[in-house]
């Protein structure tokens, strides 16, 4: 039994609340969360308010909670409460970083509990404190005027129905799960409602139970079994499940199920994977799910459904996979629709689909999986007419792996940079792209393709000419945890590759420039999303991370080999690979200037830029990129930080959990900053502090001036630093470490400078009172900075009872060795 911490809720629904405020349409480094409220009928005047985050955010490492389906409530002495809770989000394998494979087996442990994916809607079932029962779909309670009956309208017709058979009342029910602080979790499963993919028929109608959550903001389910139990007590419907003890078996099972997307006989979407999560050893483990999608034969009954939609619609079918089936189908779904005017406005409201699918298979005397068994024996594969569609940002690596590609098979590869600026320019690319489609069996359309407006232009305007092209999305993935090691990573590229681009003069630009537009296509990066337009036309999407691209080059090709045999007929030798790619490196040239700064005003622009002549090589002038400086600051190794932090608050939990709740909500909401840092002094005080600001920025001059020639680094390492951690203090918003500077003994200069304020030992001036580093905050509105206010209040009062302060010594103190770096403004 998990109960709620009225604490944790209010803090919870307070980030809700300040998030509900936002609109990231235009800022995509926030996130914000659509907030509905709805009146529960047959309560007593009961209201409770629908949280909705979009679905890429839930791929943010910051979110307040990642629960999809979550409603929280007023109670009657005006505590917040959390209603209903849906799972966490969970991805399919190979979808994030933490579902690719090696990091399921690294980060998971058994026992792994695989429940079969079932293919209908999910409802959310609750007690309310009036002892109301709630069922909810995924973000509403119901009573929709634009539909005659609501999912969770009809859900509550079968829970009523399935409660009846084993009798007891409604009322039963929610008194249950209120005392159990739970949510059950079901799906709706009912063709006289509303047909998905796979079929039920009456006896399997229902809703089927599959989980059971804790009412808390840190995802919390129960075991299986103990949802099985739940479920026949209540005579609701059970998703099957199996228990494997380890994840070598768990993917040798799902590996053979997918080689006909079927389990006992019956076909089905696919399984969720449920077991315990350790990302570090210093993390706590928790509950954690991943999803496992049969492509087949669910995407083959998909594709027939979409394209007897379009033959409805009077649109012409879009076939990606399954060509020649396919056909066969639609002939057999045209003459029904023929016979049977009707069955058209039936089907365009989700009613036939199956007895048409059916149909078809009886008539042929098959079944899908023998189908997708029969077309793998054939070998029915692509020969041509396959364009390679990278989405990316600058510097991933695209280029490289094109030319490595085209260098190991003679692939067409047309340059979107090297088009040149025109009108028009779009059409000449696919212009181009279709030309040489001609010529030779894959072409590659390199350029970054990073929104979904050019990916759809992309697509319209080649099918337009080739009508069967299969389009492959090389995607390098830009998720939110990984924005930071891949600015890292591009940057580097980019800077180290100088003028030798077409549209980026990295050795003669101002670093601002360069980096803007870099952040411009980070920020404009839309992922692909294969359940929508135009995305969902893509016949593969092959995911990469940021990393070296001989690594990217070996998964495409392997990929490529896999879904095209008939066109990569054999996998290249490592040393081919290897080849392909030094020469995709060094004999890559820059024959003509198409930089986004070439033309004429620009080059007046030039000439007011930040560079100066040094040593022959025109390099950013370091007087000028002082200006740009946002903070100086001691980085400190973050593992440490997290050491101490648990050598506080250890994982098993504190005797006192009134002291822990604090670290328990940043912990649990992801407010812990990802790196840490004793802040020296700020821009905003460089006025009150002019002389610390000048001593700070006079020594970034002298390194920059000191750097080797061609050395385009601009963020050098000012000094090495100690810091001793002495304690912890908090309270209910923010929590910070109090941390004394120590002389240096590296043998760095100034040593024995004693501008200091606060530590006459010590050469490096920190204007903040106490100097500190912040470990996080509550909720976004609590900004790092007010550390100052907490340790001004606890130098004032100190933790003594009443205060709202908390105070934890480290013992001995512990001395970190940190550097001190500035810190550019945002974007720069």
């Amino acid at each position: 039994m998990v109960q709620q911490d009225p604490h944790e809720t209010r803090q919870l629904v307070q980030s809700l609340e300040a998030a509900s405020k936002k609109d990231n349409r235009r800022d995509k480094k926030s996130f914000s969360c659509r907030k509905s409220t709805f009146r529960v009928a047959g309560s007593d005047n009961i209201s409770v308010d629908s949280w909705k985050f979009n679905d890429w955010d839930y791929k943010r490492p910051d979110l307040p909670t990642y629960a999809r389906g979550l409603f929280t409530t007023k109670l009657k002495d005006g505590r917040r409460e959390i209603c209903t809770r849906g799972y966490d989000k969970f991805f399919n394998v190979g979808e994030v970083n933490n579902t690719q494979w090696e990091n399921i087996e690294t980060n998971t442990r058994g026992p792994y509990e695989l429940s079969v994916k079932e293919n209908g809607c999910i409802l959310f079932i609750s007690g309310l404190e009036d002892g109301t029962l709630l069922v909810c779909s995924k973000h509403s309670t119901g009573g929709r005027s634009d539909v005659a009956v609501s999912h969770a309208q009809a859900g509550e017709r079968w829970v009523e129905s399935h409660l009846e058979k084993v009798g007891k009342t409604v009322k039963e029910l929610a008194t249950e799960l209120r005392s159990m602080n739970a949510t059950a979790v079901g799906e709706l499963c009912d063709d006289d409602f509303e047909e998905h993919v796979l079929a039920y028929d009456e006896n399997a109608a229902g809703i089927y139970i599959h989980g059971i959550n804790f009412n808390v903001p840190e995802f919390a389910t129960m075991p299986s079994a103990e949802v099985h139990q739940f479920a026949d007590k209540w005579g609701f419907k059970k998703a099957q499940f199996i228990v494997l003890d380890e994840i070598t078996a768990v993917k040798e099972f799902l590996d053979t199920c997918a080689e006909t997307g079927s389990w006992n006989g019956r076909d089905t979407e696919g399984f969720v994977v449920r077991c315990r999560m350790q990302e570090g050893p210093s993390e706590p483990s928790r509950d954690w799910f991943f999803k496992y999608k049969f492509e087949e034969p669910y995407l083959m009954y998909r594709q027939w459904r979409e394209v007897t939609k379009a033959v409805i619609a009077g649109k012409l079918p879009n076939i990606r996979k399954h060509k020649k089936i396919t056909e066969e189908y639609l002939l057999y779904a045209r003459r029904q629709l023929a016979k049977d005017p009707k069955l058209a406005k039936l089907y365009s409201k989700n009613h036939g689909i199956i007895a048409m699918r059916d149909g078809f298979l009886n008539e042929r005397g098959l079944k899908g999986s023998e189908i997708i068994a029969m077309e793998n024996e054939s070998g029915e594969s692509a020969t041509r007419n396959v364009v390679l569609v990278p989405v990316s940002s600058i510097g991933c690596g695209k280029t490289t792996v094109a030319l490595a590609l085209v260098k190991l098979f003679n692939w067409g590869h047309i340059q979107n940079d090297n088009i040149g600026k025109q009108k028009n320019k779009p059409k000449r690319f696919v212009l181009e792209l279709t030309n040489a489609m001609a010529l030779s069996p894959v072409v590659i359309a390199d350029r970054n393709n990073h929104q979904k407006r050019e990916r759809k232009q992309l697509m319209d305007d080649v099918t337009e000419v080739v009508s069967d092209t299969k389009y492959v999305a090389i995607q390098w993935v830009h998720e939110p945890h990984q924005l930071d090691n891949l600015r890292h990573v591009t940057r580097d590229r980019v800077l180290s590759r100088g003028d030798n681009h077409q549209t980026i003069r990295a050795a003669t630009e101002n670093l601002g420039t360069i980096t803007g537009i870099m952040e411009g296509f980070l920020n404009r990066f839309e992922a692909v999303d294969t359940d929508r337009e135009p995305d969902i036309n893509f016949h593969e999407v092959i995911n990469l991370n940021i990393g070296p691209s001989r690594d990217s080059l070996e998964t495409v090709i392997i990929r490529l080999h896999e879904l095209f045999p008939k066109i990569v007929e054999r996998l290249p030798s490592s040393e081919e690979m290897d080849a392909a790619i030094e020469a995709a490196l060094s004999d890559y040239q820059v024959t003509e200037d198409l930089s986004w700064t070439s033309d004429k005003k620009h080059e007046k622009d030039k000439k007011k830029n930040n560079t100066v002549e040094q040593r022959g090589t025109k390099i950013q002038d370091p007087a000028l990129l002082v200006k740009q400086i946002e903070y100086i600051g001691i980085s400190v190794p973050t593992p440490a930080i997290h050491d101490l932090l648990g050598s506080i608050f250890p994982a098993g939990g504190s005797d006192d959990a009134f002291r822990s709740k604090t670290y328990n909500h940043l912990l649990n909401s992801r407010r812990i900053q990802p790196n840490f840092h004793v802040t020296l002094i700020h821009r905003s005080q460089s006025q009150e502090h002019a002389d610390i600001w000048k001593y700070y920025t006079d020594r970034y001059v002298q390194r920059m001036n000191e750097r080797e020639p061609g050395d385009p680094t601009t963020s050098p390492k000012l000094a090495h630093a100690r810091v001793r951690v002495e304690r912890l203090i908090w309270n209910d918003d923010i929590m910070a470490f109090v941390v004394r500077l120590l002389p240096d003994t590296s043998g760095d200069e100034d040593e024995n400078n004693n501008n200091n304020n606060n530590d006459n030992n010590s050469p490096w001036p920190c204007v903040n009172p106490v100097p500190h580093i912040t470990v996080g905050t509550s909720r976004p509105e609590v900004k790092p900075k007010e550390s100052n206010t907490l340790l001004q209040e606890w130098l004032q009062s100190g933790a003594a009872p009443g205060t709202g302060l908390y105070e934890a010594e480290i013992p001995g103190y512990q001395v970190l060795e940190g550097a001190i770096y500035h810190v550019m403004k945002r974007g720069k």
